[in-house]
């Protein structure tokens, strides 16, 4: 045995926040290392030394240099820049043919994979050029490919374009300082804080985690409403049931269904077994927030659910830095599609959606929607 699947909530929310169990991958052993993802080629390795793979005391420093970019504060103050931007993407959908005809679109390509990246840029200070030259497809280097899989040279394809986006990044952020997250990265690096290889994982994880999650959470929240109308409607209806209504769609379908690994530097129990040092241990979120034990009725979408401790997020150490601004997100979009898309549902049937198959990170790759008309944007002034 290599890995270890954790999927109780009380162990989950252990194991989450057990000092001893660690993130760098050095302390995987042989078993694990045989049929670990990640690659130990130098050109890949080097993407790899971001926060999700290291410990305290580097994990603390490291995560010092991103936390206020994220902070509530920070991101209630950009808030009305969100959405303006959710609003000026839905301004682009073409109207409805008709009362009767409607309109249509795939709200992947349209909004969802759109409005988390431009949501991103303002907050990371990423250039305009730069936002419209980066690649989605880039993502996909989260996942290797083994050196004889014919998928390889794709792979290699991403991860050089990748890095070379990175490369010409951090130079233009070197000529054009600012007080943005990217220009401070880059400036840590400069001023020995940094190593090349960290201001660059740092930087491909901000752009990477910054989007895909955030996508992907917004089409299983959007498939989980559409499945469930009389919830739809009654979120369009009041608007101020979005709060709760946005935590249980994390709870009841989260973007994210495991952790990356966790080891232990020696032999030890986690919660009543006993897991040899550097195996993987891996946290299932999705089973977590789905325990009968700690959420009643845990498979019905209950919208109005109070406690609602989901683990979506994680836990301890490693909670998502940027767990404030991403329920933002899903909370603008959620609110801006319902009130500019009357009659929003789906547009092919349920057993069509083509959900993408992942190991850590879960979404459909397209979602064909139909909506009656479109509604006009709000004005300024006027009540949200």
């Amino acid at each position: 045995m290599c890995a270890w699947l954790v999927t109780g909530y009380e162990a989950a929310h252990r194991a989450l926040n057990d000092p001893r169990l660690g993130k760098h991958h050095s302390r995987g052993n042989a078993a694990w290392r045989a049929r670990a993802s990640i690659m130990p080629e130098p050109q890949h390795s080097q993407l790899q030394v971001h926060l999700l793979h290291q410990d305290p005391p580097r994990h603390t420093a490291l995560r010092r240099l991103i936390t206020d970019a994220f902070a509530p504060r920070r991101v209630a103050e950009l808030r009305p820049r969100f959405e303006a931007l959710a609003d000026a993407l839905l301004d682009e959908l073409p109207p409805a043919e008709g009362p009767e005809c409607g309109g249509t679109t795939d709200l992947v390509a349209s909004f969802a994979a759109r409005f988390p990246f431009l949501v991103l840029a303002e907050v990371i200070g990423l250039p305009d050029e730069f936002t419209r030259r980066f690649d989605r497809d880039w993502g996909k280097v989260v996942q290797p490919v083994g050196p004889t899989d014919p998928g390889r040279p794709a792979y290699e394809a991403r991860l050089r374009g990748l890095q070379g986006y990175i490369a010409d990044l951090v130079h233009h952020k070197r000529q054009e300082r600012g007080t943005d997250l990217l220009s401070r990265l880059v400036t840590a690096h400069d001023d020995g804080a940094l190593d090349g290889a960290e201001r660059d994982s740092m930087i491909f994880q901000l752009l990477v985690a910054g989007q895909e999650p955030v996508t992907h959470q917004i089409t299983t929240a959007l498939t989980a409403l559409l499945r469930h109308p009389h919830h739809l409607a009654a979120l369009r209806d009041d608007p101020a049931l979005l709060p709760r209504a946005v935590e249980e769609l994390l709870r009841y379908d989260s973007a994210f269904e495991l952790t990356t690994w966790r080891f232990l530097a020696e032999d030890a129990d986690v919660s009543g077994t006993r897991v040899p040092a550097g195996d993987s241990v891996i946290v299932s979120l999705c089973a977590a927030n789905r325990d009968p034990a700690r959420f009643p009725a845990p498979d019905t979408l209950d919208l109005g659910r109070s406690p609602n401790p989901h683990l979506a997020f994680g836990h301890g150490i490693h909670f998502c830095p940027g767990a404030t601004l991403a329920r933002t997100e899903l909370h603008i979009a959620l609110e801006t599609l319902l009130r500019r898309l009357p009659g929003l549902r789906l547009a092919v049937p349920d057993s069509e959606l083509n959900w993408i198959p992942a190991v850590l990170a879960r979404g459909v790759g397209e979602l064909p929607v139909a909506y009656d008309t479109t509604a006009p944007a709000v004005t300024p002034g006027e009540a949200r």
